[in-house]
């Protein structure tokens, strides 16, 4: 299969990486001509321009774009493309995307892997970065079923877990849960921490913390564009997921100054046991 892959970042250069390695050929652009040299390097693609041309007699498209390039880039990208082209995105937030998108090309289908590192850019893609991790797919009554399950059984060469049963809107609660509202809890615990007024005390806090502070700060200093572009388009679900978590912090609050120690016993009992259900 001939596949294009626009925004030759994290993301698309690790698959270009594994789609090449199981024999497709990649065709990559990027905004900068230093980023396509870089891809060619490493192996991500078979070839690589700054020209979206280059990808108009492709099979199937990745756009993998930050949030907010991802329609811009199908308006560019439509008058290149042969009507049998599938498109695809790689956006953390599905709704917006995909009814825009779908408007402009029928042949568009939603998709979201969930994957990546700390780091960002060509330089951090990496071979089987998708193995075992969710690959969700989020068709409307309009997608193509044909195009759903080209793209699905693609994903599903890589080595990636793929869901398609699951909406854009439903898509989209689900990761402000477990993905966005995690990256506005854990950019608050730092912005707390750095609050503290007292310089000894927060001299002896960043000396001292470890592990625990390490895993429950990672995504909230990670990249702050992403952080915005997710809390500017999934809006409504993270605000909901934001106000829940309030009133359970609320609730703790209420535990704690209230010395009911059995009652938090019992809720530390329960997410203990729930946390399973969320992480293997």
């Amino acid at each position: 299969m001939k596949i294009g892959i626009i925004g030759l970042g994290l993301i698309g250069g690790s698959l270009g990486l594994d789609l090449r390695s199981i024999g497709h050929t990649v065709l990559g652009v990027s905004q900068k001509e230093s980023t396509c040299q870089t891809a060619k390097n490493i192996g991500a693609v078979t070839h690589a321009t700054t020209d979206l041309k280059l990808v108009a007699q492709t099979d199937l498209i990745f756009i993998c774009t930050p949030i907010h390039y991802i329609f811009p880039t199908l308006q560019q990208l439509s008058e290149y493309l042969q009507p049998t082209t599938i498109v695809t995105d790689v956006g953390s937030v599905k709704t917006p995307i995909v009814q825009q998108c779908t408007t402009l090309w029928s042949n568009f289908v939603g998709g979201h892997p969930m994957a990546g590192t700390a780091e960002q850019g060509i330089n951090a893609a990496q071979n089987n970065l998708f193995v075992n991790r969710p690959y969700v797919i989020t068709p409307t009554l309009d997608t193509p079923p044909h195009s759903v399950q080209i793209l699905a059984d693609l994903v599903s060469s890589i080595g990636a877990e793929v869901y398609t049963q699951y909406s854009p809107e439903v898509h989209d609660q689900a990761v402000a849960w477990i993905s966005h509202l995690p990256v506005m809890i854990s950019a608050s615990l730092i912005d707390a921490c750095m609050s503290e007024p007292n310089t000894q005390i927060l001299e002896a806090a960043q000396k001292l913390a470890s592990s625990g502070f390490a895993s429950t700060s990672r995504v909230g200093g990670g990249n702050p564009e992403l952080g915005v572009m997710m809390a500017r388009y999934n809006q409504e679900a993270i605000l909901r997921s934001l106000q829940q978590y309030r009133q359970t912090l609320d609730h703790l609050t209420h535990l704690i100054k209230t010395e009911n120690w059995s009652s938090l016993q019992e809720t530390l009992e329960t997410t203990q046991q729930a946390r399973p259900h969320f992480i293997d």
